[in-house]
């Protein structure tokens, strides 16, 4: 009960406050100008039901959260999942990088929504005093800032008050809703499947084109699957379908039922539900859920970046921790700028969250469709399931998400072409830095040649290497590679240390690897003081090397010693830009700029700066 009562204030605030601009964004005088009929009311608000249940409560919480990478869900959970497959390289590849498109979609997702959830809580103080409208973005402005701001400080102390909040928020709109139902009962026919196909089949134009702001009710679910990790699938589910679920419902059909008997109310079903004596509290309660959808979301953010840095689809960036206790609360300062930027750049821009419905409904489409796409890879490829499997998938799932794909694409020029070109960005860097990093490390892995090898060089050497006294920790950026750091030691320096011992450090596919499986000791060929220890972390894992020494101990006597007293080599590579054609030109720039500005291994290993010496390498690119 508690870790589900948890999962309402982190997993369901997003898809929790769709309901402020789903039907404002369908029947407000910026929507689809359509007549308020009880054919196109019923119709519609039938189509946001069946929506919510097919993508949410069949596909998310029935099939896709089966899908888990050692308890961790996302799209970089099924990213990862494909990475250690063993179907064809050309074939991994390519889904991979359709994941990486949903990752990049999600970035202008996280933009998107905390602009358009703030903006459709504020805009409720029209419906009290509708003078005020020139003061809705400057408010909204404010809120964000103050969000975005508190970041630095950590949410954890938020964080207790997310669930409480978010079940009085559900228990809000579901008595808002219900109330209006009961007043009028025949709005429970949408509850029919037969009420949506009905309304396709008599207006299916109208039903298609509509489809592009249905979507906006369904924000958010891809979070009940990137969040399980923190709780659990059962806890999700149990928090969906006895708590979340049925609010949306009576939620819904609650505006629907308001619109078939006050038109007037469509310049705000949401909060027309309620009598104008509560709505100022509705207000500030609108306003605090729609800071948790956006702080979840923003907190999302932070840990997809994090999670691609670990699996090296984006440069190394300053990750700050905000609690000594959650290693999942953490800051990126660089993250942080960029989405308050956007952010602003966004409520300024558009103005009003019926606008911005515009923008948003690509990026949620598109992020489902990359979803279901790639788990129907895994059911086929990883799990072996029956072809006639695939085939339901598809024929249900996947022409549900291409509906929703297509309908969104009349919304390019009105606002979609936000999230294509964060997207696109986002998508470009990843790409620009997964291939020019696969290049130089392709050319230093040459460089470096197999650890045995050069150990054996150095044991053969005449005369002996200068053995000083002391311990030195080497950091190879490949496996079994004699780091390029020990090259110059050896054959510049011609010295080396009594005690030496060669790191690398491996970032598997893995969520988590057990502390108990993170390390793997060889004490190479020769008992002269040389030895060799590999560390296997998962993407949700944080790198310490000094605390890994310290953990090693016991493996062996070469690696009985202080840490902290030891002295470490870190071998960076520098790309010096040539007129080879590998890669474009302006490619090469972009990687260099963001090698150069990439956070120093020294600092993301957590090495002891006074003890750590950097020496740079220059590889062609």
């Amino acid at each position: 009960m508690g870790l589900a009562i948890g999962a309402l204030g982190v997993v369901f605030g997003d898809i929790g406050t769709s309901p402020l601009y789903a039907f404002h964004a369908i029947f407000g005088p910026l929507g689809y100008h359509l007549p308020i009929t009880t054919q196109t009311v019923m119709g519609i608000v039938s189509l946001v039901l069946w929506a919510v249940t097919l993508v949410v409560s069949i596909k998310y919480i029935l099939f896709i959260m089966r899908a888990d990478n050692a308890g961790e869900g996302g799209i970089m959970a099924l990213v990862a999942l494909l990475k250690s497959s063993k179907m064809k390289r050309s074939y991994k590849w390519f889904f991979i990088f359709l994941g990486l498109t949903g990752v990049s979609l999600f970035y202008g997702d996280s933009m998107i929504t905390p602009a358009i959830s703030v903006l459709s809580a504020v805009e409720g103080v029209k419906t009290i005093t509708p003078g005020v409208g020139n003061l809705i973005v400057p408010i909204t402005l404010v809120v964000l800032s103050a969000l975005f701001w508190i970041q630095k400080y950590g949410t954890a102390w938020i964080g207790r008050l997310f669930g409480p909040v978010m079940l009085l928020w559900f228990l809000v709109i579901a008595l808002g809703g219900g109330w209006q139902v009961a007043q009028h009962p025949g709005i429970l026919l949408a509850l029919s499947p037969t009420t949506a196909a009905q309304f396709f089949i008599a207006q299916p134009a109208i039903g298609f084109i509509v489809m592009g702001a249905v979507v906006l009710a369904i924000t958010g679910a891809e979070a009940l699957y990137a969040d399980m990790g923190h709780f659990g699938r059962r806890p999700i589910a149990r928090a969906w379908f006895f708590v979340v679920f049925p609010a949306l419902l009576l939620c819904y059909m609650g505006q629907g039922a308001l619109l078939l008997h006050s038109s007037e109310a469509a310049g705000n079903p949401f909060m027309f539900l309620f009598p104008e004596t509560i709505r100022i509290p509705v207000v500030i309660l609108a306003t605090v859920a729609t800071l948790i959808a956006s702080q979840s979301v923003i907190s999302g953010a932070f840990s997809l970046t994090r999670q691609a840095i670990q699996l090296d689809f984006l440069p190394k960036m300053l990750v700050r921790f905000t609690s000594a206790h959650e290693s999942g609360q953490i800051y990126m300062p660089f993250i942080n700028a960029v989405l308050y930027v956007m952010v602003a750049l966004l409520v300024i821009t558009f103005g009003s969250s019926a606008s911005l419905a515009n923008a948003y409904g690509i990026a949620v489409s598109g992020t489902l469709l990359v979803d279901t796409t790639l788990f129907i890879v895994i059911l086929r490829r990883m799990w072996r399931r029956p072809l006639w499997n695939i085939v339901l998938a598809v024929g249900v799932f996947v022409s549900v998400d291409m509906l929703f794909v297509t309908s969104n694409l009349f919304k390019i020029t009105s606002g979609g072409w936000f999230p294509l070109l964060v997207a696109t960005i986002i998508f470009v860097i990843i790409t620009t830095w997964t291939r020019a990093r696969r290049i130089v490390a392709k050319k230093r892995q040459l460089l470096e040649g197999p650890l045995q090898d050069y150990v054996d060089i150095i044991h053969a050497m005449k005369p002996p290497l200068t053995r000083i006294p002391g311990r030195a920790v080497y950091i190879s950026h490949h496996p079994r590679r004699a780091p390029l750091a020990l090259h110059t030691a050896v054959e510049e320096l011609r010295e080396l240390h009594e005690k030496v011992v060669i790191i690398s450090v491996n970032t598997t596919n893995m969520a988590h690897v057990p502390e108990e499986e993170r390390a793997v000791f060889d004490g190479l060929k020769y008992d002269d003081g040389i030895s060799y220890l590999e560390l296997s972390y998962g993407f949700h894992d944080l790198p310490n090397i000094p605390r890994a020494l310290k953990e090693a101990r016991h493996m062996s006597s070469e690696l009985d010693f202080d840490a902290s007293d030891a002295v470490y080599f870190v071998s960076l590579s520098r790309a010096t830009l040539t007129k080879r054609h590998i890669l474009a030109r302006w490619r090469k720039k972009l990687y260099d700029a963001m090698d150069r500005n990439a956070m120093s291994a020294s600092d993301y290993y957590k090495l002891p700066v006074e003890r750590t010496v950097e020496i740079r390498s220059l590889i062609k690119l």
